[in-house]
């Protein structure tokens, strides 16, 4: 009897699970999957000692918080997705028009390059450091500078700067560090591999557009 009991469990069990498999490999759908498995549950539970209810409120209490914390992911996804849309859309528009953003290395050739920094502490004096391929410093003495935003015309004849690619940083005296920004016409925009996005600054190179502080429009 006993063997009869087991056999048509075994059946019934291997049928929902089928089932079960069935219709998520159909449509994914969750909802009918537990649906199914609980029904198969409620069938093959043991008469004499058949299961608390309260634990099927739990179960369909936890499959709602899933479903829940599932469809929040889907909806940050689209929103993430919807959003870097809006950003290339954004940023292809502006393609031909000045920037000033951060920048960790340039290429000097024989014009002047308006530079920006913000000082988060007085300087006396602020240094711009300039390092070149072969590993050489040159340092341009700023003078005393005040905390805030300031401006530097980069003249590579007056500086005696030959032309090429250098590492470009401000220094105080206490040789703590702070970025440069300079201006550049955004030249292109490319979609990397990941789904973000570079902005191209000429001869500045690639950078990231979070590296972009200030929108200028397009120079007359």
């Amino acid at each position: 009897m006993s063997n009869a009991v087991s056999e048509a469990g075994n059946s019934g069990s291997s049928t929902a699970g089928s089932g079960a498999v069935n219709q998520i490999t159909g449509n994914g759908g969750i909802s009918n999957m537990f649906t199914t498995l609980l029904v198969a549950q409620i069938k093959n539970q043991d008469p004499l000692s058949p299961t608390d209810p309260s634990q099927f409120v739990g179960q369909l209490t936890q499959l709602s918080q899933m479903e829940a914390l599932q469809a929040l992911s889907t909806q940050g996804a689209a929103n993430a997705s919807m959003l870097s849309s809006l950003q290339m859309i954004a940023l292809g528009g502006q393609v031909g028009s000045t920037v000033q953003a951060k920048v960790e290395q340039l290429e000097l050739g024989k014009d002047k390059i308006n530079t920006h920094f913000n000082l988060a502490s007085s300087a006396a004096p602020a240094t711009l450091v300039l390092t070149g391929a072969d590993g050489s410093e040159k340092r341009i003495d700023l003078g005393a500078r005040a905390v805030g935003a300031h401006s530097f015309s980069l003249d590579p004849a007056a500086q005696g700067l030959a032309p090429g690619r250098y590492r470009l940083r401000i220094e105080n005296e206490s040789k703590q560090v702070s970025a440069v920004e300079v201006e550049a016409q955004l030249s292109n925009v490319r979609l990397t591999g990941d789904g973000g996005a570079l902005v191209g600054l000429g001869s500045f190179g690639e950078v990231d557009p979070a590296a972009i502080t200030q929108f200028k429009g397009r120079q007359g």
